[in-house]
């Protein structure tokens, strides 16, 4: 047979096989027509067919290596694009924040100025107001730049007009915005007193150098650490006077919602409430509370107030402060509001007898009863525990059944029993009278949860909330 590698197409080698018919005394071999004709055909198919494979192969990695080098091409060619723009809008960048640096140094210079002219501080000024009123990284550099400073000393700085005052405080104001190294730099550099100082010697009252005045207390309160330091220099007293007395106009409604709002951010710090219980700021929110716009303020601060014990004696107080409170738990359109308010009757409730006595005059019952049925959570919560805090009639001795524990019923049975003994007839009657008053309550407030009408019909379950 002849040796063929498909791998190597050299001269074909025929290698001689000896025939099994040979004889002896010839060594001639001899091939018949159809081996060889095999023969040759083999040979030709492998040399043949290896060539054809091989250049196939090559056609196809060429154009294979053609498409990807043309791909990779065009990737680069794209990509370089790509950082080029990059580079291009970076230098843009870079050069507009070097513009920005540059004007900044110039206003912060404008202002340092010493010998500088009132006009052009008052421009500096209006241009620091715009420049940091949206732009959180400009309040930070001009803050390093030593702004602040000279701001502060143009609010009472008499040589200039009132306009620059009007800049300054609202050029503060915005470096202020959400800062709270600025707003602490703005106190530091004596920004509160020097204000006072504007309020105690302006007159006649200039209204635009109040409401910016307001408007920087309600930033600045918004600190903690500013809190102590606003509230002992005596800006509570100028905030409820401006709360008080302010025009009913858009700009000075802006100014009584402003000063409302610090109030409340002052009354976080329990330390200020003193302050705050000076005045007649009590009185004149609870007077207020019908407006549904600031009541929910006015309770949050309440909310502060009811917190010590000098708080809960000046609400205490004030004459119609129950009614009024009580009344809040029937607004079933706010929902804060109510919460808010059975919050403080939570707590007064707790903490002073007298005061449970005088809910139960206001007629709180009723309005108890339905925030345990179709109140929030919280409030239905808060209810509840008012309810337990009102279970105390004579001396301050509960008379019904512990809360935690148990008791034997027929012990429980002869102290009823005992208790009804030395009820004169006047309390009988009024017992009687407040049972059918919870009854009829509850009718109605079953009506308005939409409960099966046989839930009331319990005896047990009225005298149980009758105090």
């Amino acid at each position: 047979m002849a040796k063929c590698h498909r791998n190597n197409v050299n001269p074909l080698i025929l290698h001689r096989i000896p025939s099994a018919s040979s004889s002896s005394s010839s060594s001639v071999n001899t091939f018949s027509g159809s081996s060889f004709r095999r023969i040759i055909f083999d040979a030709l198919s492998c040399g043949c067919s290896s060539r054809y494979q091989r250049e196939l192969r090559e056609e196809e990695d060429g154009s294979k290596s053609t498409t990807i080098g043309e791909d990779l091409a065009k990737k680069t060619e794209k990509l370089c694009d790509l950082l080029n723009l990059e580079v291009i809008e970076s230098g843009v960048e870079t050069k507009k924040k070097e513009e920005t640096l540059e004007v900044l140094k110039r206003v912060v210079k404008d202002l340092q100025a010493a010998e500088a002219e009132a006009e052009k501080k008052v421009a500096a000024a209006s241009e620091v107001r715009l420049l940091a009123k949206d732009d959180s990284e400009v309040r930070v550099t001009l803050a390093m730049l030593g702004v602040i400073p000279p701001l502060v000393s143009m609010i009472d700085d008499d040589s200039l007009i009132e306009d620059a005052q009007v800049a300054s405080l609202y050029s503060l104001l915005n470096l202020g915005i959400g800062n709270d190294a600025n707003k602490a730099a703005i106190v530091k550099a004596g920004a509160v007193h020097k204000m006072l100082k504007i309020i105690e010697s302006s007159k006649p009252r200039n209204q635009a150098v109040f409401e910016a005045i307001v408007a920087n207390f309600l930033g600045l309160s918004a600190l903690d650490s500013n809190k102590p330091i606003i509230g002992s220099s005596g800006a509570t007293v100028f905030l409820v006077k401006t709360l008080k007395n302010f025009e009913e106009t858009s700009s000075s409604r802006q100014a009584r919602e402003d000063a409302l709002r610090a109030l409340y951010n002052l009354s976080i710090h329990h330390q200020n409430v003193p302050f705050i219980l000076e005045t007649d700021l009590i009185t004149f929110l609870l007077n207020t509370m019908g407006d549904m716009e600031v009541s929910e303020r006015i309770l949050a601060i309440l909310t502060n107030v009811v917190s010590v014990p000098e708080g809960r004696k000046a609400i205490g107080d004030v004459v119609e402060a129950f009614p009024i409170l009580v009344d809040v738990l029937n607004w079933n359109d706010s929902v804060k509001c109510q919460e808010k308010a059975i919050y403080i009757l939570m707590l007064m409730a707790h903490k002073g007898y007298g005061d449970r006595r005088a809910m139960i005059e206001a007629g709180i019952e009723s309005s108890l009863l339905e925030l345990t049925l179709v109140g929030s959570p919280l409030a239905q919560k808060r209810a509840s525990r008012v309810l337990e805090c009102l279970r105390v009639v004579d001396k301050g001795k509960q008379v019904s059944a512990p809360i935690y524990g148990i008791s034997s019923s027929s012990s429980s049975l002869g102290r009823e029993r005992g208790h009804e003994i030395r009820m004169s007839d006047e309390r009988k009657a009024v017992k009687q009278l407040v049972q059918q008053s919870l009854q009829s309550n509850m009718m109605r407030i079953v009506k308005r949860a939409r409960l099966p009408h046989d839930f009331v019909t319990s005896q047990h379950f009225s005298k149980s909330l009758t105090f």
